[in-house]
């Protein structure tokens, strides 16, 4: 459960409670009629009790449902820092969303529901592509799985201020060590994320992601985005060409299940130069890639051809809370190579990566 864009603030929390917990024992001094009050107060201000399910389609809802721009910050321990600008606005059934990079090279994705076109000035390229399975900022599931509650329970923390709003604290704790936990804050009268950190086995902080400064309910113009998105004067169309398929068709399978993780996607990108006599790409030739999530993790495994040329090394890959893991394949699909990348602990890529097999 991430946000498409790779000082911390944990600090600020603490400082925070603590000046909370010098008020509470300032109001403990208090009349009784005062601490009755004040106790009736605190009830209300308990985040609501749901279950996993329903909290994520609040999240999800309020994603959907409020216009915002906001400038969000994605943090991780060893000083990976990125920011972006976000502009999100609904217009009728239509979701329209810009995310300007602020650091880094510089980026422009503009999001119209499935399609997706990301402008590269320094290059003048934009690249076009339509996402089936798009999740909505930030990588919140299309539709939250009811099984999702036999790998993760849900626990109440709190309230919190972030970027001026009050929010509702909860925290997802995984079942296993398959997948990360998260600890979540959710702006109170929408459910809109405005601040998540993932959290490894050892509750440490593996990545951090908040706005430092929100505007909801902005009035950000849905035709406005579209025209930005529709001008590329200037810049060369590049369309990513994806074909559905499946992994039978292609050839593999996974010979034990990765517990709660479930098949999203199969697609296939023909390799360049990959054509075969008929002008078609041989179906060899193509990188392929297999999409699958627990409904709030997602994996993606990359199979190609083995290509001694490109001379690459197994290898592996942290940056936050992403993780990725790079092999040739073992006997007997020794001509295969694999990339696979996910927001999820190490050990989980490893075991996608044992028990995938080739079937022919």
């Amino acid at each position: 459960m991430t946000v498409q864009m790779p000082i911390s603030a944990r600090a600020c929390v603490l400082v925070f409670a603590a000046f909370c917990l010098a008020q509470a024992a300032t109001a403990q001094t208090r009349s009784g009629g005062a601490n009755a009050k004040s106790a009736a107060t605190a009830q209300t201000d308990e985040p609501p009790a749901m279950g996993v399910t329903e909290w994520l389609q609040r999240m999800h809802a309020g994603a959907r449902q409020r216009n915002y721009v906001g400038t969000f910050v994605v943090s991780a321990p060893g000083g990976d820092l990125s920011s972006a600008r976000i502009w999100h606005v609904r217009d009728g059934e239509h979701q329209i969303e810009r995310i300007e990079a602020l650091s880094g090279p510089q980026r422009s994705t503009f999001r119209r529901n499935r399609n997706v076109m990301t402008f590269l000035p320094e290059a003048k390229v934009v690249k076009v592509e339509k996402r089936e399975n798009l999740d909505l900022f930030p990588n919140l599931p299309d539709q939250p799985d009811s099984s999702i509650g036999d790998f993760y329970d849900v626990r109440a923390i709190g309230k919190d201020r972030v970027a001026g709003f009050d929010a509702d604290v909860v925290q997802l704790v995984p079942h296993d060590g398959l997948r990360f936990g998260y600890r979540i804050w959710s702006e109170r009268r929408s459910g809109l994320v405005v601040k998540l950190q993932t959290i490894d086995s050892e509750s440490r902080v593996v990545e951090q992601s908040a706005f430092s400064e929100l505007q909801l309910d902005a009035p950000v113009k849905a035709q406005a985005l579209s025209q930005m998105m529709s001008n590329t004067s200037g810049y060369r169309v590049e369309k990513l060409e994806l074909e559905r398929s499946n992994a039978q068709d292609e050839g593999w399978m996974l010979r034990t299940p990765v517990a709660g993780f479930k098949p999203r996607s199969f697609f296939r990108r023909p390799t360049a130069g990959g054509e075969g006599s008929s002008g078609k790409p041989k179906q060899d030739a193509a990188t392929v890639q297999w999409t699958f999530s627990d409904g709030l993790a997602s994996v993606s495994l990359f199979i190609e051809r083995y290509d001694p040329a490109r001379a690459p090394r197994d290898g592996v890959l942290t940056i936050g809370a992403t993780n990725a893991i790079r092999r040739r394949l073992p006997e007997p699909a020794s001509d295969w190579w694999l990339t696979a990348v996910g927001e999820v602990p190490q050990q989980t890529l490893n075991a996608f990566a044992q028990s995938l097999a080739r079937t022919r």
